[in-house]
């Protein structure tokens, strides 16, 4: 068993390394003022910028196929790469990717949304979740209705990533008598949204549809099959969140490291304190671990094998870990952790979500032990 990096492998790591060391980590401290100013983040042209300097280096459509320009670098090497992005708390993703669901569309989709997303020229998001129907997504209640060559939806979605920013969307409604079913909505069709505060710099929004009008060549895959592609696309998300926590958990170890050298207290560095050697410890510790799990989901899914439990599995315990870790970190900072001063606080506030989108962890936890309970997975095994 061989858990090297090939040549090829550690090269375009530690070039995504460099890239966010040199290009992204020095926006930090714009990010924060702007944050703290009630701005966005970043400026959309400078993140077009990073893109294009990106592109550049060849860091373009990391998994997205070959035959659209992409790099194809595989499961593995995405999450290795959402680690190193992780190191940092800009947010920024490297372009020329979509949605995994929009390559089961026909060829007329595919020119008018697929492409479009992997060359940046449009935006899309994903619109299951309900005000009544979160983790119990078979429990929505947009209805779509036929009306002629047309489908006429009505309902409301909330916390949607990317719902304010998002010219189309990929929304779940139950056409009647079908079942479940993905459409794709054009904004200029007539949904609307509405950005919803929280308490980090997440920022979903409602969406409302009321009497829009859909062609039927807008249905994504087959008409009562949406539930399928939801869960393809909620899938590959849960190994790729801890894999970017991983990265954030271990730059803030780093800096708890740093400063616990530095930092005295009665007379010494609080290093020597043993209250803080094991907080180092345990740290380290869960950050190796959630590594593995999450390299092993990766692994899973790059030999085709069903990787939804190793996935929860990575899911669960990533998210866990990133909320122990940056509460240690805090607390080894002490005051100045608490403060804006630090990205300390933004850390512990952004890392929250992780616990709650893409299955929360009671969610998890119920996936794991049913498929133990029902024989979907044995214990004792690896590699199987």
């Amino acid at each position: 068993m061989d858990f090297s990096l090939s040549t090829e492998e550690r090269q375009i790591r530690d070039t995504v390394r460099a890239f966010v060391e040199k290009e992204i980590m020095p926006l930090e401290p714009d990010v924060l003022r702007n944050e703290r100013a009630g701005r966005p983040a970043l400026d959309p042209g400078v993140t077009q910028e990073l893109r294009d300097k990106a592109r550049k280096t060849g860091l373009w459509g990391i998994n997205t196929p070959e035959e659209y320009g992409g790099a194809a670098l595989g499961p593995i090497m995405s999450a290795i790469i959402a680690m190193e992005v992780g190191r940092t708390f800009v947010p920024f993703t490297f372009g020329g990717s979509a949605d995994n669901i929009l390559y089961a569309g026909t060829d007329e989709q595919k020119r008018r949304y697929l492409i479009p997303t992997i060359e940046g020229e449009r935006r899309s998001c994903f619109a299951i979740t309900e005000p009544g129907a979160g983790s119990d997504a078979r429990n929505i209640s947009a209805r779509a209705v036929r009306d002629g060559a047309e489908w006429v939806i009505n309902g409301e979605k909330t916390f949607i990533t990317g719902g304010s920013e998002a010219d189309f969307v990929m929304v779940f409604a139950v056409a009647e008598p079908y079942g479940v079913t993905c459409f794709l909505v054009d904004r200029d069709m007539g949904w609307t949204s509405e950005p919803i505060p929280t308490m980090g710099e997440w920022g979903p929004a409602s969406l409302v549809f009321q009497d829009v009008r859909v062609p039927e060549e807008n249905i994504l895959g087959e008409l009562g099959k949406g539930f399928e592609l939801a869960m393809q696309w909620i899938g590959q998300g849960r190994y790729m969140i801890p894999a970017r926590a991983i990265g954030s958990a271990e730059r803030m170890l780093g800096m708890a490291v740093e400063y616990a050298k530095i930092r005295k207290s009665m007379g010494q560095a609080i290093a020597g304190y043993q209250a803080i050697q094991w907080m180092i410890a345990d740290s380290q510790v869960e950050i190796e671990a959630a590594k593995w799990l999450t390299l092993y989901a990766a692994w899973r899914v790059q030999q085709g094998m069903d990787a939804r439990h190793a996935s929860s599995i990575a899911k669960l315990n990533g998210a866990v870990m990133a909320n122990q870790v940056v509460d240690r970190v805090l607390q080894i900072h002490g005051g100045m952790g608490y403060t804006k001063e630090l990205p300390i606080e933004r850390w512990y506030r952004e890392l929250r979500l992780l616990r709650i989108f893409e299955g929360t962890d009671e969610i998890q936890r119920r996936t794991i032990a049913r498929n133990l309970i029902k024989g979907h997975a044995r214990l004792g095994t690896i590699g199987e």
